[in-house]
C-alpha cells in the first residue's frame, strides 16, 4: 500500500490549505483513511478520520475549522483546513487501514505563521 500525500505549505494564521492523500497497491480492503499530526517535541496525534462509509472523528482542537472527505472511487482522502493557528503547524501524515493494518504516508508540511 503506498500514500502519496500533497498540499501542505505555509500559510498566514486564518488561512486554508487542503490536504489530499490517494492510497494505491494492494487496497482491496481499505476501510478508514485519515490524518495525524506530530508537532516538534510532541506526540503523534490523530486529527481526523473517515471510515468508507462516511462516518468521521476528529479532535477536539480542530472540530468546526477542519473537515475530512473522502472519494472512494478514487482512493482519495482530503483534508480542508480553515481558520488555521499557529498550533496547527505540524508535519501531517496520512494514514489508511486496511485489513486492520495501518499503512503511513510520508508527512507533509504545515506552517501557519502569526
Amino acid at each position: 500500500v503506498q500514500l502519496q500525500a500533497s498540499g501542505g505549505g505555509l500559510v498566514q494564521a486564518g488561512g486554508s490549505l487542503r490536504l489530499s492523500c490517494a492510497a494505491s497497491g494492494s487496497i482491496f480492503g481499505l476501510n478508514g483513511m485519515g490524518w495525524y499530526r506530530q508537532a516538534p517535541g510532541r506526540q503523534r496525534e490523530l486529527v481526523a478520520s473517515s471510515t468508507s462509509g462516511g462516518s468521521t472523528v476528529y479532535a477536539d482542537s480542530v472540530k468546526g475549522r477542519f473537515t475530512i472527505s473522502r472519494d472512494n472511487r478514487k482512493n482519495t482522502v482530503y483534508m480542508q483546513m480553515s481558520s488555521l493557528k499557529p498550533e496547527d503547524t505540524a508535519v501531517y501524515y496520512c494514514i489508511a487501514r486496511v485489513f486492520g493494518a495501518d499503512y503511513w504516508g510520508q508527512g507533509t508540511q504545515v506552517t501557519v505563521s502569526s
